[in-house]
Parts: structure tokens; C-alpha cells; sequence
């Protein structure tokens, strides 16, 4: 699995989210719209989600704990180097 975009956003627009980032698997899918998002405890990575009938937003890619971690230190380390 790889990062095959980082786009950052600016700290002036007031959102929490940092940055958007998309993925390609070692099978070639890409996946788009994660998100890293500053929130009170540090930084996180969001899976893509949709906003449901009920107005709660529902991640519409389901990872395995341990792939989410994976992704998600990639993901910030990633973010700080292209910062740099």
C-alpha cells in the first residue's frame, strides 16, 4: 500500500482537516478522499465516509484495526515530510 497524493490544506479556512490524501493497494485499486484531521488529542486519519438519511456520516471504506494503524503512521509521516 502507498500514498499516491497529499494535498494539504491551509490553517486560514478554520476546518479541523489537514490534509487529503488517496491511496493505491498492492492490487493497483486506488481509494480517495482520507482525510488527516486535527483533533483534540493530536492528529488522525479519517476513511473516506458518506452522510446517511439520518444526517450521521457512515466511513464508506472498512479497514482491519491493524491496517488502519498502518496507514495511519504512513500517513502522518508522509504529511510531515512533505511539509518540509
Amino acid at each position: 500500500m502507498e500514498i499516491v497524493r497529499m494535498n494539504h490544506l491551509s490553517n486560514d479556512s478554520g476546518s479541523k482537516t489537514s490534509a487529503y490524501f488517496d491511496i493505491k493497494t498492492d492490487d493497483g485499486i486506488i481509494i480517495k478522499g482520507f482525510k488527516l484531521v486535527n483533533g483534540a488529542n493530536g492528529m488522525f486519519m479519517s476513511s473516506p465516509n458518506d452522510k446517511g438519511k439520518d444526517g450521521k456520516y457512515y466511513d464508506s471504506v472498512i479497514l482491519p484495526k491493524e491496517m488502519k494503524q498502518n496507514l495511519e503512521k504512513m500517513a502522518l509521516t508522509e504529511f510531515k515530510d512533505s511539509k518540509d
